[in-house]
């Protein structure tokens, strides 16, 4: 190849490769910005000074803050995808429960430490619509996966009361979620592990039972 197009072909290759780190540099300062006052309160001007560019370095990337959450939780969205693939796998039905259980809160509970804009995002007031949908749609594959986890050990279990277990395990973790994330250190190991002890206590009766229990229709409304 002659020497003058082997140079073009690498500018254009160096202007990608910049561009691409001044986009991972912007996601990385919007993350912090939306971490720290939420989305909403979060401006353009506010993420370019995080990042340390003017705000017209900035358009040149994304025309306006939605544009930038999308693109962040779309990332973050594909991680944690993989995430829960590695985490929600089936299982032998020999592993023993608590093991199971104390695997996959360590995987998720990793994830959204590492990344606590998906949090923010995911759960806060006045997102993008898209994300919204995103979030729904993950939601329901979230499920899916955990009911397939269950019926590792629960295989004879009818499909409404897998569905309902599951449905209670993903709010029990979102729940203990907001907890862990609310603290650090050793008091958020702490936090973890009343997780994972919730999430046994409710599970492990159904497992040596066989089967969830159908909800008592009969029962009086609590006072």
């Amino acid at each position: 190849m002659p020497e003058k197009q082997q140079a073009g072909d690498e500018r254009p290759r160096r202007r990608q490769a910049r561009g691409e780190r001044r986009i991972a540099q912007l996601l990385e300062a919007a993350a912090a910005v939306f971490c720290t006052t939420g989305y909403t309160a979060a401006s353009t001007n506010a993420i370019a000074r995080e990042a340390g560019v003017s705000p017209g370095t900035l358009y040149q990337f994304f025309p306006n803050k939605e544009a930038i959450a999308i693109e962040l939780g779309d990332r973050l969205m594909h991680e944690m995808r993989e995430t829960y693939g590695e985490a929600l796998a089936p299982v032998d039905p020999a592993t023993p429960l608590e093991q199971a259980v104390g695997a996959a809160v360590d995987r998720f509970i990793a994830f959204n430490c590492e990344h606590p804009v998906f949090f923010a995002l995911m759960h806060g007031p006045d997102v993008p619509g898209r994300i919204t949908e995103e979030h729904d749609a993950l939601h329901q594959t979230l499920v899916a996966r955990i009911e397939g986890l269950i019926r590792s050990f629960l295989p004879g279990a009818p499909d409404a009361d897998v569905t309902r277990t599951a449905q209670m395990c993903l709010g029990m973790y979102k729940a203990g979620l907001e907890l862990v994330l609310a603290h650090e250190e050793a008091e958020r190991g702490a936090y973890v592990q009343e997780l994972k002890n919730a999430l046994f206590r409710y599970l492990e009766p159904l497992t040596r039972d066989g089967a969830a229990p159908a909800p008592d229709l009969a029962a009086p409304p609590l006072r």
